[in-house]
């Protein structure tokens, strides 16, 4: 079942997303030479908490972090650890969720280690931009395959690949809604989108092929050939006009 925001919920939700958005902002000016993923996943916990909310991955599904953080092949779900540090020339993934007032906020975004490969610098690029690229469909009266469908025709057009065994999803009071928003398919299927609807976008993109395999931990997961991979998400509101994102600081996104 979806749930259609109203004003009021729609509120609430932007202090979420503003909250979310510095833990991840947070996160990326964290990201250095020798620092540990724990000490991201800290940092992340502190400004959620600092701010009066809780992180809402602590705990989800026994996950033991506040954010995930994940590193070069790793496409998502990584999980915070003192033995995992990030090197100069690194990429890296910082998944955040913060829950106040009833609602959650959900983003993402990688974050480059000093000096990155032209390769990683493009694969950034556009999964960033392929974001956007989506999100022009995310109106009333579009459906939500058509969000995906920009999403991937944009990623194959500068040669990488989506992910396809995750996607996007509703969000509000639950982390984790209907729909589930994929970053590929074709155009003009699934429901229509109305306004007040609450959606996290998250395109998935790997250099090599789309395919993906889940390590032993049960969460990280990583791309089947070793190959790079990027993620980037906002938490956005349908409305009558151009798609709000909630997950911003002052209308800015990182």
């Amino acid at each position: 079942m979806i749930h259609i925001k109203s004003e009021k919920e729609l509120e609430r939700m932007r202090v979420a997303g503003r909250i979310t958005a510095l833990a991840r902002k947070a996160a990326a000016d964290a990201v250095h030479p020798g620092v540990t993923t724990e000490e991201i996943d800290r940092i992340v916990r502190k400004t959620i908490e600092d701010a009066g909310a809780k992180p809402s991955f602590l705990g989800y599904g026994g996950f033991p972090g506040s954010a995930c953080v994940s590193i070069n092949d790793e496409v998502i779900h990584g999980i915070p650890s003192k033995t995992h540090i990030v090197r100069e020339g690194d990429i890296v993934k910082v998944d955040v969720g913060a829950y106040i007032g009833g609602y959650h906020g959900d983003c993402a975004a990688t974050i480059p280690c000093g000096e990155v490969s032209d390769e990683a610098k493009k694969l950034i690029a556009v999964t960033r931009q392929s974001f956007f690229e989506g999100i022009k469909f995310a109106r009333v009266g579009y459906r939500v395959s058509d969000i995906g469908a920009a999403v991937q025709a944009y990623v194959e057009a500068n040669g990488f690949s989506v992910v396809r065994d995750y996607v996007g999803h509703g969000v509000g009071e639950n982390l984790h809604e209907s729909p589930e928003v994929p970053n590929y398919g074709k155009p003009g299927h699934g429901i229509r989108l109305q306004s007040g609807m609450v959606i996290a976008v998250e395109p998935m993109v790997n250099v090599g092929v789309y395919t993906v395999k889940v390590l032993p931990d049960g969460w990280t997961v990583k791309t089947r050939d070793g190959k790079l991979s990027a993620h980037y998400e906002n938490t956005i509101a349908i409305t009558d006009g151009e798609p709000e994102i909630l997950t911003s600081i002052d209308g800015e996104v990182l």
